[in-house]
């Protein structure tokens, strides 16, 4: 896979020869008289953690949200392992192999950390009925929280339990919005650490939307940056120069 950006143009080639897990191809959207999606192109490689950066307000989230069905695009394709998402209700994509942990979490505060995680088993193919221990060797506190509400958790343990109940449905594709925000520092590390031996050890293909740059050197292997609704450059982490993160990435 090659990068090439053309800086005097603003316009970047991408060029893949490997199969995409996820695509999108020409995607619009609007919030009234606002264009906030301009026919957006973005490939997100299969085994590989591709982070989407961009300064708060560039359309990440508004992405992602179309990427789980959340929202309707005025045009433009969406696909999944080949399959066209765009006519999938967004109930039907967990299942596909979909996860997906938004931004600030949404635990449900007044269930058990134990209950939180079963919400994810009736999505899952194989249909197993008990959260899978490997969710509970990645995160050991939620096993040792499992019987405590999950509104008494700290904002780092939430996060754990959001990563967590994502997981249980046992994804082919991991989407992370923000994970580190309000986070502790040696929580992020942790969740760093998870994403990467998610990746590496596991195989799960990874999108992750993140300002940190420390923790997205850590954790990525892609960037992809968005500018006022549009991707305006991607390629490889070791091609994220000073001059891409001083030009779209600093405030």
């Amino acid at each position: 896979m090659t990068c090439r950006i053309m800086h005097a143009s603003k316009k970047f080639i991408w060029e893949s020869s490997e199969r995409d897990m996820l695509k999108i191809e020409g995607l619009n959207q609007f919030y009234g008289e606002s264009h906030t999606l301009w026919d957006l192109d973005i490939e997100i490689e299969q085994g590989k953690c591709t982070c989407l950066m961009g300064r708060n307000g560039v359309g990440k989230t508004t992405l992602l949200s179309c990427i789980m069905g959340l929202l309707q695009p005025a045009s433009g394709n969406i696909s999944f392992k080949g399959a066209p998402l765009l006519k999938v209700s967004a109930e039907r994509r967990a299942p596909m192999g979909i996860g997906y942990v938004p931004q600030g979490r949404q635990i449900f505060p007044l269930l058990t950390v134990e209950e939180n995680l079963q919400i994810g088993l009736p999505v899952r193919r194989d249909k197993k009925k008990h959260i899978p221990e490997q969710v509970y060797e990645l995160f050991p506190v939620l096993k040792d929280m499992r019987l405590r509400r999950g509104g008494d958790l700290s904002g780092g343990q939430q996060q754990q339990l959001a990563i967590g109940r994502a997981l249980v449905i046992d994804p082919e594709l991991l989407i992370l919005d923000e994970p580190t925000e309000g986070i502790q520092p040696n929580i992020v590390a942790e969740i760093g650490d998870i994403i990467r031996k998610l990746n590496k050890d596991i195989g799960l293909t990874v999108l992750l939307v993140e300002q940190k740059l420390p923790f997205v050197r850590r954790t990525s292997d892609k960037f992809i940056i968005m500018d006022r609704g549009r991707s305006v450059a991607k390629g490889s982490l070791d091609e994220l120069s000073a001059e891409l993160v001083q030009e779209y990435l600093t405030v």
